[in-house]
């Protein structure tokens, strides 16, 4: 395995910020502060002996992203440098699809989803949400206790993936814990890796025998005819990023609307909408915090920074969000003009308003069904999962009259 130096003269920093650490979940406004000092680019660590570049400006950050002719997704020169253990590599390593592809070929793999998504009619993705939440809430409702993260965001997005790709709801516990394995980049991430390619293979193999009213048929069915395996890798990839990053995003949402009373009481009210909390958290707390990874195609120089060819260029979106108001400088901006979290470009987020759906409607039925929702923990004191790509809570305690969603009397 190689690793690559920091070029003395890029860095005023000469250790990389190691974002793999613990303390990076605990405060990572810290660790973007010393990438930041470093300049627009800072250098940092994504594993143990993993460096990488990471993009805290937002001008570095989109003229990256809207520049295919110099950066390419396609990690295989810097994965010939990576041990086959690396705990990351199950987030990082190249598979034919839309993400890790450039030029003609992720054009064909895009509009695949695109075509496909769009036969998704919004009201009825509001109904798999709704029927989601009602399933959830009849679990733990009766008991006057939940959290938030293991008994409603997490599964909550299984369930609803497993019904948009096709598959029943008793295999949504697989799909949940495989997710969080492989996010997190730990010890057991080539476990989880394995276990969601097997998830995988089976939903591909169900639906190639026999069709359906869902995602994975009418990607199969598609006219520009991609290949078994090209169709299992846009899966592989879809289900993936639907629903570990909506379940953060739900999660951190519900977190910061509970550890505000005011805020949550002008919410339940109807004063103010859902939408601005999910927006606050994609601008400050977003939750797939280091991704929109690149390559440079040569080694060139980036913004004052020699950057070389076969390290990855993070971009970090967390870090982007924690310095938009220096950065605007007060003036006033659109909600997505604050943020990248959809990232830009050719690359951008193709489900931007299905994931926002989805968001918003979970928080807007629990709300609905659990008016009185009350933290357990303060919210200061809640811990987040380990991993250099995510912003994502360990738990949300929170206690509540009990409630069964069919008792007669509930929801207006």
């Amino acid at each position: 395995m190689n690793t690559y130096p920091a070029p003395a003269e890029a860095f005023n920093l000469s250790a990389p910020v190691r974002l793999w650490e613990e303390g990076f979940a605990a405060d990572p406004h810290s660790y973007y502060a010393m990438l930041k000092a470093q300049g627009p680019i800072g250098w940092a660590e994504l594993a143990p002996g993993v460096p990488a570049y990471v993009v805290t400006d937002r001008r570095a950050a989109l003229d990256l992203l809207h520049d295919d002719e110099t950066w390419s997704h396609d990690p295989r020169p810097w994965e010939a440098t990576v041990a086959e253990d690396s705990p990351i590599l199950g987030m990082m390593r190249w598979r034919p699809n839309a993400l890790f592809s450039d030029g003609d070929a992720h054009i064909r793999y895009r509009r695949t989803l695109l075509d496909a998504f769009d036969l998704v009619e919004p009201h009825d993705l509001r109904e798999r949400v709704h029927r989601a939440v009602d399933i959830l809430v009849s679990r733990f409702g009766p008991g006057g206790r939940a959290d938030l993260v293991a008994d409603f965001a997490r599964p909550l997005m299984a369930l609803i993936f497993n019904n948009l790709f096709g598959l029943p709801d008793s295999e949504s516990g697989r799909l949940n814990d495989a997710l969080g394995r492989m996010m997190e980049g730990g010890e057991q991430s080539a476990q989880g890796e394995a276990e969601y390619g097997r998830y995988v293979l089976e939903l591909i193999a169900a639906k190639s025998a026999e069709r359906g009213d869902d995602l994975t048929s009418r990607l199969l069915d598609h006219p520009l005819a991609l290949t078994p395996e090209e169709v299992t890798w846009q899966v592989f990839l879809t289900l993936g990023a639907g629903h570990e990053p909506t379940a953060n995003l739900v999660s951190n949402a519900l977190s910061r609307i509970l550890g505000n009373p005011a805020y949550y009481s002008t919410l339940t009210s109807g004063s103010r909408p859902v939408m601005d909390a999910v927006v606050e958290v994609l601008r400050y707390e977003t939750p797939l915090s280091n991704y929109g990874i690149h390559f440079a195609r040569r080694s060139l120089s980036f913004h004052g920074v020699w950057v070389q060819a076969a390290i990855p260029v993070v971009v970090s979106y967390g870090a982007l969000g924690h310095f938009a108001d220096k950065e605007f400088d007060g003036a006033h901006h659109p909600h997505d003009a604050s943020h990248l979290s959809w990232s830009a470009g050719e690359h951008s987020c193709p489900v931007k308003q299905h994931t926002l759906l989805i968001a918003t409607e979970a928080i807007e039925r629990l709300t609905q069904w659990l008016p009185d929702l009350e933290p357990v923990t303060p919210r200061e004191r809640l811990t987040w999962r380990p991993g250099p790509f995510h912003r994502s809570l360990t738990a949300l305690p929170v206690r509540f009259t009990p409630r069964v969603p069919d008792q007669p009397g509930e929801r207006a």
